[in-house]
């Protein structure tokens, strides 16, 4: 069996090498991202059979847990680093031609190591190595949005970065509380000494947690930063920060409340805090006329219907949560990818200048209007099995609240639906007005749109090879004890 550490390492090495390999080859570093996620892709794929045996536990320094550092490769650890290694390679594929300008090998080194620590926060085993990993995928996340070196990028990073920066240290504090009560910060540790401390206890902590890891989830009202930063970055990078950085926030999120503290009395309130982040994100994204920040406030809509549903936190909508997952990161992506050519041959972020691109760029055009459907959830697209799996899930779970909020996730589609058409109306219903530039999208960033097209088209019309695997890691979810037998 390949070693999980291999991960982090090998990317995190290449990362390092990235202003050498420049130095001494020119552009041949461009492809240094495309080949650290191309080994991570293949190094996930060959622990699928492992993992589905029963986790992967790897203790670094020959320390057992809970001394030491330890990484936990279960089936969901194993498919956020799956989805952040495939998504990565796709979007490195996309910059090898759209990222033409600028200090390229900071933006490839700075890349990886966002990818690297979103990696290492999906596979961590304790509390300071969370921290640790988080802080490589902000900082990283702060220069890159900054990358076009224009006024509105340097000041969306600095916002972000205030924001980001009292997010870390409300984590640091609240992971500081907590070694203060149990005396560890392995997270098995931790979970399996919970039941023994009075719950109030864990309120002050818990709060400073959510708050630091909601942050980068984009959980309002932490999430002020996104619709700047997303507009501002290189289109790339809003792909990034869109489809893995906030969803890595999250899934911090579900692994404190689920695996850690296993408090099921914050399910009710997590459940509203994402229906009104869904609400809010919907609402803000419909009346905006720049495609970059519709397509921002669009992804804060998102994290609100998964937080909705792992919050139902049954089964069905956990496995449907987690199939929404994948369908943003590869929807959302597609999304950003084929609105930064759109720009670039209109000249422009506005949407009424999108009109008549369906003619002009007919393959960009479609990519977007994939990405629109799927992420609308029609069939047959990815995201119509994972908003089924809410809803029917979130239906069976029953309750007057719980249906009345799957009720207003409904209604959230159906606003989501209207702001879509209205891109896909002027790019095809619209007579096209003249200026931007004449070029279409290069080879590179059609075969990246092109793959994204077809896991959307796949995933939507053979959902069932996905859910088997997405069972399981719901399971490894929602397993707080099985999680603590395997590590301790």
């Amino acid at each position: 069996m390949v070693n999980p550490v291999l991960l982090l390492a090998v990317p995190m090495g290449l990362a390092f090498t990235v202003p050498v390999i420049e130095r001494i080859t020119g552009r041949v570093s461009r492809w240094v991202p495309v080949a650290a996620m191309l080994f991570n892709l293949v190094l996930c794929v060959r622990l699928i059979p492992a993992v589905l045996e029963g986790p992967v536990i790897v203790q670094l320094g020959g320390f057992v847990p809970p001394f030491g550092i330890n990484l936990y490769v279960g089936p969901l650890g194993l498919f956020f680093a799956g989805l952040i290694a495939l998504a990565g390679l796709v979007i490195s594929v996309y910059s090898l031609t759209y990222i033409r300008t600028g200090p390229l090998a900071r933006y490839h080194m700075l890349y990886i190591l966002l990818l690297v620590g979103a990696t290492g926060v999906a596979l961590t085993g304790d509390l300071f190595n969370l921290f640790v990993f988080f802080e490589i995928l902000c900082i990283s996340s702060y220069a890159l949005v900054a990358y076009n070196g224009d006024r509105a990028g340097l000041e969306s990073s600095v916002k972000y970065l205030i924001q980001g920066s009292v997010g870390s240290s409300m984590l640091l504090v609240g992971i500081g509380m907590l070694y203060g009560i149990f005396g560890t910060l392995n997270m098995a540790d931790i979970a399996r000494s919970v039941g023994m401390v009075d719950q109030g206890v864990l309120f002050v902590p818990l709060i400073f947690m959510l708050g630091g890891l909601g942050v980068e989830a984009a959980i309002f009202p932490m999430n002020a930063w996104l619709p700047d930063a997303h507009s501002s970055a290189p289109s790339s990078i809003s792909a990034v920060l869109s489809g893995i950085a906030i969803e890595v926030g999250l899934y911090a999120v579900a692994r404190m409340v689920f695996t850690v503290f296993g408090i099921s009395d914050l399910f009710l309130f997590l459940a509203f805090l994402g229906v009104l982040t869904l609400l809010i994100g919907e609402m803000c994204a419909f009346a905006q006329s720049n495609i970059k920040r519709m397509l921002a406030y669009s992804s804060i809509g998102q994290i609100g219907l998964i937080l909705f549903a792992l919050a139902v936190a049954s089964g069905v909508t956990v496995t449907g949560g987690l199939f929404q997952f994948v369908n943003h990161t590869f929807s959302k992506g597609l999304l950003f990818l084929s609105a930064g050519y759109l720009i670039y041959r209109s000249g422009s972020m506005e949407i009424s200048s999108l009109q008549g691109m369906g003619r002009r760029m007919p393959l960009t055009s479609l990519a977007f209007t994939v990405g629109s459907f799927s992420l609308v959830g029609l069939p047959p697209f990815a995201g119509f099995p994972g908003k089924f799996l809410i809803v029917r899930g979130a239906l069976e779970r029953g309750g007057t609240v719980i249906v009345v909020l799957t009720g207003l996730v409904l209604l959230c589609t159906i606003l989501e639906g209207a702001y879509f058409f209205r891109v896909v109306q002027a790019l095809y219903f619209r007579e096209g007005i003249s200026g931007g530039s004449g070029e279409r999208a290069p080879a590179a960033a059609a075969v990246a749109m092109i793959l994204l097209m077809m896991l959307i088209l796949a995933l939507g019309a053979y959902p069932q090879f996905a859910e088997t695997f997405l069972r399981s890691a719901a399971s490894d979810l929602m397993g707080a004890v099985e999680h603590v037998g395997s590590v301790l």
